[in-house]
């Protein structure tokens, strides 16, 4: 093959995805440290499902359009901190994809080589022996073959290789690697990205019926609302109804005709189904040519035609009789767990978005979160390192100025929540906040995922573990011996608090136990232990 289409770029997406999803496991497995996290594996499959998502909505073969709406879709759904820097990657690749109408060898050394460029300005600091390394070796490898291969196939073979030989050095580049004996998951999921894409190429296209067309309800106000751009609704009449009895002379190509004819009038486009039964939503100043055009195909059922513009001045109007004007700053944080959501509320937070370890919310996920609250600036609380470039990534969607406090654990959020003050400025805030953080020890217990020689101590998977942003402190055969263990570590001659949440695998009177016993044995610190709800943790420890 000397050149890639619209319609092969589709497939080589498509069977990418197909492969990450299926091998997700076992880059989840490569994970360094052994909690329940936001895996590697799993939140690059995510990441790249969004992405194909979106590429399923295109009804065409341009590859301008398919390569618009892969970037787009991967910005929306990139998920921990390795699903954000491939959404750069694939954005790198998809600046070069839109000037061409036909994928060269050429082109797609070019695309690749700007996707290593892409990703490294993403990362602050950018580190060796990651997916960075990786991404590097493939570009240089695209760039050395790009003359010499004599098909797209020879050619991304020789890229393949490149990333693989990087990928086993990563051990010698992070030391962290190397002790737990394992590559890089980013590096490993990238590069059977890209094998899925050479399967393709070479005929082993793997089927996904199974990427799901996200439905959302775009006409319910909760899912989305910004009072500041109310009035700018261009399409004024939601429309929905269903297509059923349908003729006999009926085609599955007329329904992709619907769409289109949909596509050419509104917007917000839903149009699938089969040809038993066909659901159809759109937003269109011309209600009746979306019902005459279904009208060639079958009979209409459940018409349904709201007029936007008019719930739109009652939103505007239900703002100024409460009084609801925008706000100079409002907070989000990432939380779960019924405790602390309302612990969080207590503390002025205006939305608590629910995600943390092992849910990691997409960048799509905190705008929506940002867009729900009724300010102009916005700052938000990941209170978990993976989802810090998610934060970032999500300024880039929002009309909103989002910014984000580092915060990496819950204590350090309600330690950041208590430093804010309304009634200063943005920067005074921010900077405040950022301070309060780094007075924080935090710390856990969960159970160790899997088992694995760490820290100097031998695990064993589902025992106990009391572990604080990096290392694992302590370990028993209950969550009261581990928890003790992990804060006789944590504690010096400095400490004059410690707060504990416990998780909802924890009963009051585990809780009670563990009071009464830190109480008999620091009698000179304030200890509390307040119910957080969370899952798979055990406990969440804060040392001030």
């Amino acid at each position: 093959m000397q050149k890639i289409t619209g319609v092969m770029l589709k497939k080589m997406f498509s069977s990418a995805f197909a492969l990450l999803d299926e091998r997700k496991a076992e880059i989840n497995a490569l994970n360094v440290f052994p909690v329940p996290d936001g895996d590697t594996g799993t939140n690059m499959s995510l990441t790249l499902k969004s992405a194909v998502n979106d590429m399923a909505q295109v009804d065409s073969n341009n590859i301008e359009a398919i390569a618009m709406a892969i970037s787009k879709g991967a910005l929306k759904g990139a998920r921990g901190n390795s699903g954000v820097i491939l959404s750069q990657i694939l954005k790198g690749h998809c600046q070069i994809f839109q000037q061409v109408s036909e994928i060269t060898i050429k082109t797609f050394s070019r695309a690749i080589q700007e996707g290593a460029v892409v990703a490294y300005k993403a990362v602050t600091l950018p580190k060796e022996g990651t997916i960075l390394s990786v991404i590097r070796a493939m570009a240089e490898g695209a760039k050395n073959y790009a003359k010499s291969a004599k098909s797209i196939e020879e050619f991304l073979e020789h890229v393949i290789v490149a990333g693989e030989e990087m990928l086993v050095k990563t051990p010698d580049m992070l030391p962290v690697l190397k002790k737990a004996g394992v590559v890089d998951a980013g590096g490993r999921g990238l590069i059977t990205i890209f094998s899925g894409m050479y399967k393709a190429l070479t005929g082993e296209y793997v089927n996904i019926d199974f990427v799901n067309r996200v439905e959302i309800d775009v006409t319910d106000p909760s899912n989305h609302v910004n009072y500041e751009s109310l009035a700018d609704i261009q399409f004024a009449y939601c429309t929905e109804f269903f297509v059923i009895n349908i003729f006999e002379k009926t085609t599955e190509a007329d329904i992709n005709a619907l769409r289109r004819h949909l596509m050419d009038i509104g917007d917000s486009v839903i149009c699938i189904g089969d040809l038993s039964l066909i659901k159809v939503h759109v937003h269109t100043n011309e209600p009746n040519k979306a019902l005459g055009f279904a009208l060639k195909l079958g009979e209409l059922n459940g018409v349904k035609i709201e007029n936007m513009l008019e719930q739109n001045r009652a939103l505007k109007k239900s703002s100024q009789d409460t009084g609801e004007s925008l706000k100079e700053i409002g907070i989000v944080s990432i939380v779960t767990g019924d405790g602390l959501k309302s612990m969080f509320g207590d503390l002025e937070v205006d939305y608590c978005l629910s995600g943390g370890q092992s849910m990691n919310p997409s960048a799509e996920d905190i705008k929506i979160a940002c867009d729900k609250v009724n300010a102009k600036n916005i700052i938000v609380l990941p209170n978990n390192k993976n989802i810090h470039m998610a934060c970032k990534q999500a300024n880039e969607l929002s009309d909103k100025n989002i910014v984000f406090i580092p915060t990496k654990s819950i204590p350090e959020g309600v330690s950041a929540c208590i430093a804010f003050n309304k009634d200063e400025s943005l920067k005074n805030n921010i900077q405040n906040m950022t301070s309060a953080i780094k007075n924080v020890k935090s710390a856990s217990v969960t159970t160790s995922a899997r088992t694995t020689k760490i820290d100097g101590f031998e695990l064993k998977e589902g025992e106990f573990i009391g572990v604080d942003d990096k290392t694992v402190l302590s370990k028993g055969s209950d969550s009261l011996t581990a928890t003790l263990g992990l804060i006789e570590k944590m504690v010096n001659e400095d400490v004059g608090n410690i707060t504990l949440f416990y998780g909802e695998d924890i009963s009051d009177e585990e809780a009670s136990i563990l009071q009464e016993k830190l109480e008999e044995h620091y009698s000179n610190i304030d200890i509390s232990v307040i119910s957080g709800g969370q899952p798979l943790y055990h406990y969440l420890i804060s040392v001030e």
